[in-house]
């Protein structure tokens, strides 16, 4: 095979510009002939770093790929792209199976995916016949699957710890989305990786809005979600089979194109789910979380979580299902505290009481989080433990209005019934008695106390907000164990004595605005006439429609007009053989509209991304400018220079922003790493490059306005840079 250069090479073969996060230095480790664990987000691109070896190497990469369903979209995507790539599993007749092990042994595939299982079984007589093979690289996917820590361990992952015995000098890559500490350092163990470089990408995945939505009428809620979005594809995750099939059957009642999925199902009847939502034919797939793993569908543009997940590893993977094309998509959990109680019960792991207790913390790690108050984002990566700004901009918190309410007299209430019960209940029961409930659940000598019924104005949802938050703000206290109790502890007492007031921060949901742009806008009409030449390409070929192009690649054509097909290789996602192989039909549809409604291409205003535009008129420098930043040059700090100059401080910090955007200055002498790393990050965040006021609001006060403005110029230069 002719031997490209990496970027050529992503390009060629996959039509893509530039590396995501991590790619470019695991591509070039596993090149160098290192062991590899790479960690990167769903949806991240973590295919491509042993996609792209593959066809640079000499010999056959072996993928381990638990899957069956995600084997053959890989290999259909692959081969779309002109890359010899096949599949073993039980999907194939003996025959079919036969051609593709002749066709490895006489070197026509690069890449074979097989199931862990396949690999040791028959007596070692596979890992004999690779033995007689040049195996270049070894892919272990879904990495996490081998640990007995990790949230969807898999027995017959652990046969994979034999590899290395019998490929010693073959490279590994180990790849997954979601894993903690103690199972990433589980993984390089049982796969006896071999001092193994280690990548962890950021799991942000920014184009993705979370929401957390109390479950009450849950399924109204999901009704009216679904009213504004009835174009669009998505999965909702259900913990019952009965549920899939209920919320599936009660959604076709009331007009949706909604199928059920999930174990109960025979292997034929869950394919035809699968391949139809695949394809676009099914819209919405109700689920229980047997279904999703294996999908790689760019296009998904939400995730329900009708029920709580069971742990955030799951949640994080089963949410980043949505918007892998990059465009925006919605994450929504609707929440019950009672559904943790349930699951709690669900989750003794028989004669193994560590990994219980372990999947217990999980669980309640997952309760944590559905109700903390405060940026949903900032608490997902900071459980994978990567540091955030306390806020995203795109969750419910962070798009709600805060409203502050004095609540003691609430807060009283509920630490007098705490302390007349003798610490002894948890938070149901306390609510039930505040609220006068004559269920048989209450002690008949508590019904005699005085405070049994004084909350009864109060719903019991209501209720729970504000011991939530009594326990956020450390007002109260909850032992552990089996019967978590609530307990007074100093700052109770000062309430109940009437020396400490009580503050409540309640959401109120932002009224919506429109999103002003000034970039391009596509046309719908295009748009839609090339999902249709894509729809006919993809049918004539068998596979499902984001084979072929994903939807943000049409999205481009239907923006930039490419007119020619050297500005269709200029659109992300058409490699070399993509544009000779489906070029023409796109073209045809791109020419004609343009001709009919006389078009010119945007395609000049088309930059790869992160590539540095050309810019075609620098901003003047003033002498005065210039005279505050030679005696910076000189050891003057901006202080010094405004007294000398008998100047405000501010002023010379704007006589030197200039100075930042051209790199000429560097904005660490001004404002140090630490604070300038902070600002950066949450510019990043929020997208205020401008704007000041939004970011100084957002953080510690010792931060200045000038602070703010050198570090949005520094960010002005990195994006050129």
């Amino acid at each position: 095979m002719k031997q490209y250069p990496i970027h050529k090479a992503l390009k060629h073969f996959f039509g893509y510009d530039n590396f995501r996060l991590n790619q470019q230095v695991i591509i070039e480790t596993v090149l160098s002939g290192k062991d590899v664990m790479a960690i990167m987000p769903t949806g991240g691109g973590k295919s491509i770093c042993y996609q792209l070896p593959a066809v640079l190497l000499d010999g056959l990469t072996i993928v381990i790929s638990p899957l069956i369903a995600l084997m053959k979209d890989q290999v259909d995507a692959l081969q779309a792209n002109g890359i010899r790539a096949a599949y073993l599993n039980s999907t194939l007749s003996n025959a079919e199976q036969n051609t593709i092990i002749a066709a490895v042994r006489n070197g026509e595939v690069k890449l074979l995916y097989l199931a862990p299982e396949r690999l040791f079984a028959s007596g070692m007589q596979f890992v004999n016949f690779l033995g007689t093979l040049p195996c270049s690289l070894f892919a272990i996917d879904e990495a996490h699957c081998i640990s007995q820590w990790g949230h969807d361990f898999r027995p017959e992952y652990l046969g994979l710890s034999a590899l290395k015995q019998y490929f010693p000098h073959v490279p590994v890559i180990a790849l997954t989305a979601s894993a903690d500490t103690i199972t990433q350092k589980d993984i390089v163990e049982k796969l006896a990786l071999h001092q193994p470089q280690v990548f962890i990408s950021s799991f942000n995945r920014a184009n993705i809005n979370y929401y957390i939505q109390p479950k009450k009428k849950a399924f109204e809620q999901i009704i009216h979600y679904l009213d504004k979005h009835r174009n669009d594809s998505g999965i909702i995750y259900t913990l019952s089979r009965a549920s899939t099939e209920s919320i599936a059957g009660k959604l076709k009642e009331v007009g949706y194109n909604a199928a059920y999925y999930h174990a109960g199902m025979g292997n034929d009847e869950r394919s035809k789910v699968q391949e139809s939502f695949q394809r676009d034919d099914t819209k919405i797939i109700v689920a229980t979380i047997a279904f999703g793993m294996g999908i790689d569908k760019p296009n998904v543009r939400f995730v329900l979580h009708y029920d709580v997940p069971k742990n955030m590893e799951g949640y994080y993977q089963e949410t980043g299902r949505a918007g892998r094309d990059g465009l925006k998509s919605d994450a929504i959990l609707y929440y019950s505290s009672g559904d943790i109680s349930k699951l709690m019960r669900f989750i003794t792991v028989e004669n193994n009481a560590a990994q219980t207790n372990v999947l217990k913390k999980k669980l309640m790690q997952m309760k944590e989080f559905a109700e903390y108050e405060g940026c949903r984002r900032q608490y997902i990566l900071q459980y994978f433990g990567e540091r955030s700004p306390a806020y995203c901009g795109s969750c419910d918190y962070c798009l709600s209005n805060l409203e502050h309410r004095v609540a003691t007299v609430e807060a009283q209430k509920i630490l007098s019934a705490v302390t007349r019960t003798g610490e002894r209940y948890g938070v149901d029961y306390l609510i039930d008695f505040l609220r006068g409930s004559a269920s048989a659940k209450i002690i008949p000598a508590h019904k005699e106390i005085k405070t049994y019924g004084i909350g009864k104005d109060i719903k019991k949802d209501e209720w729970q907000t504000i011991v939530k938050q009594l326990l956020q703000q450390r007002l109260v206290d909850m032992e552990d164990g089996a019967y978590p109790a609530l307990k007074l502890n100093d700052a109770s007492r000062k309430i109940l004595r009437g020396e400490l007031e009580v503050t409540l921060v309640l959401k109120k949901p932002k009224e919506e605005v429109a999103e002003i742009s000034t970039a391009p806008q596509h046309h719908p009409a295009l748009l839609q006439e090339l999902k249709e030449i894509r729809r006919e390409i993809a049918e004539q070929e068998n596979v499902p429609a984001y084979i072929i192009v994903g939807d943000n690649t049409l999205l481009d054509m239907a923006t930039y007009l490419p007119l020619s097909f050297d500005g269709l290789r200029r659109i992300s996602g058409f490699g070399d053989y993509k544009v000779s192989k489906y070029g023409p039909a796109f073209m045809k549809v791109l020419q004609a509209y343009a001709a009919d409604n006389k078009l010119e291409t945007k395609i000049q205003l088309k930059t790869p991304k992160r590539e540095r535009a050309v810019k075609t008129d620098k901003p003047s420098i003033s002498n005065t400018q210039r005279t505050s930043f030679d005696l910076f040059k000189e050891g003057y700090d901006i202080a010094d220079i405004a007294a000398k100059r008998g100047m405000a401080v501010s002023t010379v910090e704007n006589h030197l922003i200039p100075f930042i955007t051209s790199g000429e200055l560097n904005a660490i002498k001004l404002i140090g790493k630490a604070k300038l790393d902070e600002i950066v990050a949450l510019i990043k965040q929020t997208g205020h490059t401008i704007a000041s006021k939004p970011l100084k609001d957002l953080l510690p006060e010792e931060y200045s306005y000038g602070d703010i403005k050198i570090a949005q110029a520094h960010y002005e230069w990195m994006k050129d840079a």
